[in-house]
């Protein structure tokens, strides 16, 4: 990876929301986002999660051949300026991996799935880079399967928050056969009042200046209200057009019978629930009106891409406020570190390791004690939870999957069933990251600023590895002991560690 992009580079971000699926393509011009191309497809991926949440082979399919149809304007895009994200229906589907395995086939990155304050951060960062500064804003996203509701300054977010409401999901919930009742439509608002009261002090307390819409959902309501004359002079969306819409809509028995002018077809169907939805959030939130716009998590997930080459990368800050939070050692992981980046250089060519590995592996470095803050009896496996469950700005969850292997296996038995777990995840980079990272840390026992011995790592072939340690033996007994043992743990990932050293070969 390039440690930054010059002007007129081309960076793309695939959004697979809940309800409809995004590309967009943009240049870098002067440090922003210029967006050149995009393409939007209804796909409705949460409409084929079915009663025991697994994705439909129909859902399967009309998510695949979208995706299929994406790739075809990419050509112009390198892999390593693409990022591919997916939110609330893949969070929920159980069978969310077989759909990812068929879309690998596809795709020429790997999806990464996002939590619901991950996505909430992104959409605020896409919406933050399209609007001037102006104060604190509160940010709405009403996607298909989950709602966004965002407080921050300039680029910053302040609150994050993904209620579990959206309008395919309510849609599903009470219009699933199309008829519309204002009972019905009570109920949906009702169900998203529920939803929202468990954040609505601590959102109100904060407080805002300005409240922003973002979403199909928004744009649809906006434009109808616009277009029927309900909106304020600068055509925000307001309290009274959120009425005089609502009133409308119920007229209607079915949402094959509406007839608004800027309602497009493909957001006939969602359009009771998603109204449904942003009347609660006006109701508990006591907005008046908000302003639309067209940033949204595609934008955003672009512009922490554009972050990552030029050094502001918001996973790096992510790790210094966990060791933060948990009081880790900084001089030992930066012991770990060193060491951890001189084997990875010794082995990256011969075991196919790249750049992202070696910041896998760099992250995990300083992360590796945390669990300590919880109990030293098996602070690796605290460590482990902690990374898995934790929301950590700027990580995909299986980032944080990765991130938890490497630090649940740097000290004590690898047992044989979990080698299978780790190859699921991340293959055979991240068996031999985690092995990396255990010699690091087993290098580095002596908690001390100590010169070590000479080490140089070799691998003989995939399942020999050799550990050269200069000097005699003698002089390092507990190393070698360490080392000894090691070389049993090892085994039983089906890895052969061979040590060499004055007076002493293994």
């Amino acid at each position: 990876m390039s440690d930054f992009l010059i002007d007129e580079e081309l960076l793309a971000a695939i959004d697979m929301g809940s309800n409809s699926f995004h590309l967009a393509i943009a240049r870098v011009d002067h440090g922003e986002v210029k967006k050149v191309a995009s393409m939007s497809e209804k796909v409705q991926l949460a409409a084929g999660l079915d009663e025991n949440k697994n994705l439909t082979e129909a859902a399967q399919q009309r998510g695949l051949a979208c995706l299929a149809r994406f790739v075809g304007r990419l050509s112009s895009v390198q892999s390593n300026r693409l990022r591919i994200v997916a939110t609330n229906a893949l969070r929920q589907a159980k069978n969310g991996h077989e759909f990812i395995q068929k879309a690998a086939e596809i795709l020429p990155k790997p999806i990464e799935i996002i939590a619901g304050r991950e996505e909430a951060r992104l959409i605020y960062l896409g919406v933050s880079h399209t609007l001037a500064n102006s104060g604190r804003r509160l940010v709405i996203d009403i996607g298909g399967g989950s709602t966004e509701l965002i407080i921050g300054e300039a680029f910053e977010p302040i609150h994050t928050e993904s209620l579990q409401m959206g309008c395919v999901a309510y849609t599903q919930a009470h219009f699933a056969n199309g008829e519309i009742s204002s009972k019905e439509f009570d109920r949906a608002v009702v169900s998203a009042r529920k939803e929202l009261s468990g954040i609505a002090n601590t959102y109100k307390t904060e407080g805002w200046d300005t409240v922003v819409g973002s979403s199909g959902t928004i744009k649809a309501c906006r434009q109808i209200t616009i277009n029927m004359g309900w909106s304020d002079e600068k055509e925000n969306l307001t309290r009274e057009g959120l009425e005089k819409l609502k009133d409308k809509l119920l007229k209607y028995k079915h949402v094959s019978e509406l007839e608004f002018d800027g309602l497009k077809d493909d957001r006939r169907s969602v359009l009771p629930a998603g109204l449904a939805i942003l009347f609660a959030i006006f109701d508990v939130l006591g907005i008046d009106k908000l302003v639309y716009s067209d940033g949204a998590l595609r934008e955003g997930v672009m512009y922490d891409l554009l972050g990552r080459f030029q050094h502001e990368d918001v996973r790096d800050r992510s790790v210094q406020a966990l060791m933060g939070r948990y009081g880790a050692d900084l001089k030992q992981a930066r012991r770990v570190l060193d060491t951890a980046q001189h084997l990875f250089d010794n082995v990256a060519v011969k075991l196919n390791l790249n750049v992202d590995d070696s910041d896998l592996l760099r992250r995990a470095a300083y992360l590796h004690e945390i669990g300590l803050a919880i109990s030293h009896g098996g602070y690796h496996r605290h460590g482990a939870y902690l990374l898995q469950h934790s929301d950590i700005p700027g990580f995909s969850q299986i980032d944080q999957n990765h991130l938890s292997h490497l630090v649940g296996h740097h000290r004590r038995k690898l047992r044989v069933d979990e080698k299978a777990d780790v190859s699921k995840s991340g293959g055979q980079k991240l068996l031999s990251l985690c092995l990396l990272m255990r010699l690091a840390v087993l290098l580095n026992h002596s908690r001390s600023d100590e010169m070590l011995p000479a080490i140089e790592l070799q691998v003989l072939d995939g399942q020999q590895w050799q550990l050269s340690v200069s000097g005699d033996a003698k002089q390092w007994p507990l190393l070698v002991a360490d080392l000894l043992d090691e070389q049993l743990q090892f085994k039983h990932w089906d890895i052969e560690l061979n040590i060499q050293s004055e007076q002493f070969i293994s």
